[in-house]
């Protein structure tokens, strides 16, 4: 009977006949991408566009005004024996005011002893100062200040004296960060080679899928780079797509030359043997890759320009990635040939397939079909266990302190400040456009401001600051914030400020409008669009799984349980994230410590990764078990031939993604910790709760409950000889 080629063997075939072609055509395409990507650039989000509500419209109107929210700057000068009162105190901060005034980059200086910046124990001397121009470029022109300080603080050894801020911070943040990813990427691709070494015992077969990844990060980058400046990015996306073209990158070259090696080991000539990895794992590739880019797709649904931007660079690196696997890398194999296992001992060599996938896989997988009721409810179990501790999670936009690590002398310092001048390393912010901001209407409204939020509780001790910008028609109102941080009493104090105070003071003003801004009203408007919608995101991301599932199995059993399965990884791996980032619980293990909260954007972007990516093992398993089950062995066998057949793929697979994750969760900031630590950890329980124990048991107490409608499905049989090469 002749079957109908799909799109995997078609493309495997048109490949493997026109190889110069399409290695070639693959290799222009990466070089014209990464060099007119790298000529334009990329275009960066702005303040306004990386937030939402009320807090994005406060930095819109002071972008708009020309007047971007400028990069602050705090000195801390203290000593523990002197009061602020003492000359040799009062010389210190005499002195620093007076040096970095001196490198002409600073604008907005307040003497601590004018503005009332004395901690109430008068230890403590706070000088807070803007930098002028671009708080964009800041960073790099913030250096001479620090320099100007630490003068200072070397005529005066007895005194602490710490800078800390925007554009310190910033700067600190980059030189880390670059370091950090070169490690990482220094790391990431050896540990990934290393990995395919030992599963393919092969120079070149282990080569293949890592400069394929690599290449297809770099051709999605130079396109990424292009397409920003119609949508711009977050300065994460190309991190966010470094992540996934490794994993995902590696994983499909993987499932399809594993095969191929299968196919040719039991004896099937090169054409034969290409034939049937186009047509098998070829398909699976093509299904793993649509359904990450639609699990993808999900987080347009945010309305937030950064899932917009995470989005956009997954579904170009998946893509691009996916269309590699199932071009450049049948082209390739069919020019190599046998010198694809160059390298390798030749009694190695075709060495035949062990039925039973090894001694140890054997007799682990035997047991658990043997008893698959008490396997199923311990591994469901422990997956519950492990997905408790989610019911408690908070996000947050997290300031500095929390992001970077501990040790950080920046991040002592602002403790010490958030500690000594609780509104200072953050308070909050109003922008009023307004018609005359120096109107009688404007200043009563200023007055009302301050003493209604004050009557409310939602104002901290500390002096308000009124800016004003007659030319640009804007008013800015910075005001300390009743509470610490981000704590309980701190959110209250904003909501307070956001739903009563500004309407019926500021925001009363006829033919004006205010805006409430700030870091804490920033990550509060986040979290309040995160949670309208989120639901939807997950509907979405579940409903089109499903479907894919549905389209490709036809089976309303395989679709759901995928949903199922999926769903006991996501819960468990938030359970572990909240565990250890939230409440400390073995954070020293990954180098790090309870910060309280998770990143407000990485529970979101864990879902629709790990909702994808585990899909890439649920596909390449199931597909191998059907193909058993239609040559005629019953559910059981057929599980048990799939699980087998598919058992050391599927564990090189996880362990490189699981080994890329991880480098991740090694980097100094916090919320790549969590997005590593978290990934790492559900793929690995993916990798082995789920598809080594809850899937082969579930699939065996359904039994043939597993194919309804099956029968409307048609797919090429590996046994045959299928001809996609003439």
């Amino acid at each position: 009977m002749a079957h109908r080629r799909s799109p995997a063997a078609a493309l495997g075939g048109w490949s493997a006949t026109h190889r110069k072609t399409a290695v070639f055509g693959w290799l222009l395409f990466v070089i014209l991408a990464t060099v007119i990507g790298g000529a334009v650039g990329q275009s960066q989000l702005s303040n306004a566009q990386e937030g939402v509500g009320s807090s994005a419209q406060a930095l819109q109107i002071l972008q708009d005004a020309g007047l971007s929210d400028p990069a602050s700057e705090m000195v801390l000068v203290h000593d523990g024996t002197q009061t602020a009162d003492a000359a040799g105190f009062r010389q210190a901060v005499d002195q620093v005011i007076s040096a970095v005034k001196a490198t002409g980059q600073t604008d907005d200086l307040q003497n601590p002893y004018t503005a009332g910046l004395i901690s109430k124990d008068r230890h403590y001397a706070l000088i807070q100062f803007d930098m002028t121009g671009d708080a964009s470029t800041a960073a790099d022109r913030v250096q001479p200040v620090l320099d100007a300080v630490a003068t200072v603080q070397t005529a005066h050894p007895g005194v602490q004296i710490n800078e800390v801020g925007d554009a310190s911070g910033n700067q600190w943040v980059n030189q880390t960060l670059g370091k950090d990813f070169k490690r990482a990427e220094w790391t990431a691709v050896p540990l990934a080679f290393g990995i395919l070494l030992a599963a393919f015992a092969a120079l070149i077969a282990a080569l293949l899928p890592v400069l394929l990844a690599v290449t297809a990060f770099m051709g999605a980058l130079g396109m990424l780079d292009l397409i920003s400046h119609v949508v711009p990015q977050d300065s994460s996306s190309n991190s966010v797509m470094l992540l996934m073209g490794l994993a995902v990158g590696v994983d499909y070259c993987l499932f399809y030359l594993r095969r191929e090696r299968q196919e040719r080991a039991s004896g099937r000539d090169a054409k034969q043997a290409l034939s049937i990895a186009a047509a098998t794992s070829g398909h699976s590739v093509l299904v793993s890759g649509a359904t990450v880019m639609v699990a993808m797709a999900g987080m347009f649904l945010t309305g937030m320009h950064i899932f917009e931007g995470f989005a956009l660079a997954s579904i170009l690196v998946v893509a691009i990635a996916m269309l590699g696997s199932v071009t450049v890398l049948p082209a390739l194999l069919a020019m190599l040939g046998d010198r694809i296992d160059w390298g390798r001992r030749k009694s190695k060599r075709n060495r035949p397939v062990d039925p039973n996938g090894g001694r140890l896989w054997n007799a682990t997988l035997a047991k658990v079909l043997d008893h698959p009721k008490g396997f199923a409810a311990a591994a469901a179990g422990f997956m519950l266990l492990l997905a408790i501790p989610a019911a408690g999670m908070h996000t947050q936009s997290l300031d500095i302190n929390k992001l970077l690590p501990s040790s950080t002398p920046m991040v002592q310092t602002y403790n010490q400040i958030s500690a000594e001048f609780p509104a200072s390393p953050a308070p909050g912010m109003i922008v009023m456009q307004t018609p005359d901001p120096s109107a009688p209407a404007v200043t009563e409204a200023i007055a009302a401001f301050k003493a209604k939020a004050a009557a409310d509780g939602a104002l901290g001790s500390g002096p308000v600051q009124v800016t004003p910008y007659p030319a640009q028609h804007v008013v800015k109102i910075l005001f300390p914030i009743a509470g610490q941080g981000a704590d309980a009493q701190a959110v209250k104090s904003i909501d307070t400020v956001r739903s009563t105070v500004l309407p019926q003071t500021l925001g009363a003003v006829p033919h004006s409008k205010a805006a409430l801004g700030g870091n804490l009203a920033f990550s509060t408007d986040f979290n309040d669009q995160l949670d309208h919608r989120i639901l939807p995101v997950f509907l979405f991301v579940l409903g089109v799984t499903f479907l894919l599932m549905l389209l490709t199995f036809s089976s309303w059993t395989i679709a759901t349980t995928a949903i199922v399965l999926n769903l006991l990884s996501t819960g468990a791996a938030y359970g572990v994230m909240v565990a250890v980032f939230q409440h400390g619980w073995g954070a020293s293990l990954v180098g790090t410590h309870a910060v309280g909260a998770l990143e407000s954007w990485i529970p979101l972007f864990v879902f629709v990764v790990l909702f994808g990516l585990s899909m890439d093992y649920h596909v390449f398993v199931v597909s191998r078990i059907r193909e058993a089950h239609e040559r005629g062995l019953s559910t059981k066998d057929a599980v048990a031939h799939g699980l087998r057949a598919t058992a050391g793929t599927i564990t090189s697979a996880a362990a490189i993604m699981v080994a890329v994750f991880a480098v991740f969760g090694t980097l100094s900031m916090q919320d790549f910790k969590q997005l590593g630590v978290g990934l790492g950890v559900a793929i690995l329980l993916d990798a082995t709760v789920i598809r080594v124990l809850l899937l082969p048991t579930v699939m065996t107490l359904l039994g043939e409950r597993n194919w309804r409608r099956s029968a409307r499905h048609v797919e090429p049989q590996p046994t045959e000889k299928i001809s996609v090469l003439r």
